[in-house]
């Protein structure tokens, strides 16, 4: 498995050489390291976990006009053709379908211990100070606005709704970035997030202060 493991490692490297910078080789890395510190404290398969994180973004649909077909079945194929048995393939195909936020509003038709590990360590990418950064690059990268007071968050955006959104970056943070916090499925994800969700608040609190001039 080791040697599948560092495989898969440089196949998803070199898919995502020219990828945006929030989801590129560094956001797998992060995400993989994260699901390794998570899985110490969960009964899990551990193969799937690792296989689950790094491929988890190799076809991200926002960057493939939405086709969220494009990352299960090219994990499925890269799988298969390392000779990965079928019930580890469709495992870590069911964590690519289900892993993303998607709006928050739309029912999961599959769960595992593997997929919770796999979504809180992506989650907490999203998070804290790298959620951040993250969050701006890919606001930049769509030439969004940073902020407008004028245009209010929508809390209810249903995942067709999510998809397409084009509003301000900050707006961001209250339609996904601050919800994850009591989201998270296990025990050491909700302690980390906990510490990220707080650096964010503050963040903010900064953010409207100089943006109003009071600090």
């Amino acid at each position: 498995m080791n040697n599948l493991i560092e495989i898969t490692k440089a196949f998803v490297k070199a898919q995502l050489a020219h990828a945006e910078g929030g989801h590129d080789w560094f956001h797998i890395e992060r995400v993989y390291n994260n699901a390794l510190l998570i899985a110490k404290g969960e009964e899990c398969n551990n193969d799937v976990v690792q296989l689950g994180a790094l491929l988890h973004d190799i076809a991200d649909s926002k960057f493939h006009n939405g086709d969220e077909t494009i990352g299960p079945s090219m994990a499925w194929q890269f799988l298969a053709a390392q000779n990965v048995s079928e019930d580890v393939i469709i495992h870590v195909v069911n964590i690519i379908e289900n892993i993303s936020f998607k709006g928050g509003n739309h029912d999961m038709k599959f769960h595992s211990i593997e997929l919770d590990i796999v979504q809180d360590a992506d989650r907490l990418d999203a998070l804290g100070a790298i959620g951040i950064a993250r969050t701006f690059n890919y606001g930049g990268f769509k030439n969004r606005t940073l902020y407008d007071p004028a245009i209010a968050p929508n809390l209810n955006m249903s995942k067709e709704e999510y998809k397409v959104s084009t509003t301000p970056t900050l707006n961001h943070f209250y339609e996904k970035l601050l919800l994850l916090k009591d989201r998270m499925n296990t025990a050491t994800g909700k302690t980390i997030a906990e510490g990220r969700h707080q650096y964010m608040v503050n963040f903010l609190s900064q953010f409207y202060a100089e943006w109003d001039g009071e600090k």
